[in-house]
């Protein structure tokens, strides 16, 4: 069936939420559907106890939503902004990541943390920025970034039923984006999918970067690969890419300085004899202005011309 990014996820909670008492929502906004409408509905189905309206503050909601986890609940913690999440670091890094470890493998913590990020309509340098690569490294979470409906359905189904806290990370910026989801699909955490098959050289990104990345190299000879969950990550197919190709050209949204491009290009140039290059965004802050936010986005146009480049 055809639904939008947003509506595959809202599919995706509900059907969690009807096989299993257990799992349930808590954030700002939910019962009038969240600052995005993705939870639009689910409040008149379930109940205000399991779409929960919480409190500003987000320090509260991660810390409640840890301990109820740590005694049965599968909690889906609605940060809003992936930038307002920063509030509860602590909570999820201190606490929630380490949970399973500290405790002996006793306790654990399975629990979502839905994080929208990105660049969206003039949003500025508080609400607009992709952190992926803080969560990916730090030890006991795994780090998500759906870029179609069928995996924002998909991966939040298999998020939710991780016993290990997710990082789920949405793009502000595909939330109305439609495409064909089949529900039977499953998803498995560290498997990228190859969306464009190609021998001249491997293209990889994830989030709405990779969306970008096949518009602008469609129909070409260029193998595009979205990563999809950043941790684990899919070294092997990656990997078996570039020994073809013997080029890889890796570009996301979020800053290239310490982004997790980084990570893919060491990891491959360690074991392929290849041309890298990397395509992000300056360590800059993001303006509010369209003109100078423009400056700092990570166009097809770019991804075009890099990828010319590299095959010259």
């Amino acid at each position: 069936m055809k639904m939008t990014y947003a509506d595959a996820a809202k599919l995706a909670l509900a059907e969690c939420m009807r096989a299993d008492p257990t799992v349930w929502a808590v954030g700002e906004d939910l019962g009038r559907g969240g600052v995005f409408q993705q939870y639009k509905g689910l409040c008149e189905e379930f109940g205000p106890d399991r779409i929960s309206d919480a409190p500003i503050s987000e320090a509260a909601i991660m810390g409640a939503a840890f301990g109820a986890a740590m005694v049965g609940t599968r909690p889906v913690v609605e940060m809003r902004f992936a930038d307002f999440a920063l509030c509860a670091t602590d909570e999820l890094v201190n606490q929630i990541a380490k949970a399973r470890f500290m405790f002996g493998g006793q306790s654990r913590a399975p629990m979502v943390i839905r994080k929208p990020m990105g660049m969206w309509r003039s949003s500025a340098a508080q609400h607009s920025q992709s952190l992926e690569s803080w969560y990916v490294h730090i030890p006991g979470l795994v780090v998500c970034c759906p870029a179609t409906p069928q995996d924002n359905y998909s991966m939040l189904k298999a998020a939710i039923e991780c016993d290990d806290p997710v990082v789920y990370l949405e793009h502000k910026d595909i939330w109305a984006l439609e495409g064909e989801v089949d529900t039977s699909q499953s998803y498995e955490f560290g498997k990228a999918v190859t969306r464009q098959k190609g021998d001249a050289l491997t293209l990889v990104s994830w989030s709405h970067t990779c969306n970008i990345a096949l518009d602008a190299v469609q129909d070409t000879d260029i193998e595009v690969i979205d990563l999809r969950s950043l941790w684990p990550w899919d070294k092997e197919t990656v990997i078996n890419s570039v020994q073809r190709t013997s080029r890889l050209l890796i570009a996301h949204e979020s800053v290239q300085v310490g982004g997790f491009g980084a990570e893919v290009a060491a990891t491959v140039a360690e074991k392929v004899a290849c041309k890298v290059k990397r395509l992000g965004a300056p360590r800059s802050l993001i303006a509010y202005a369209p003109n100078l936010e423009n400056q700092l986005r990570i166009t097809g146009d770019m991804i075009a011309d890099a990828a010319k480049e590299m095959m010259l």
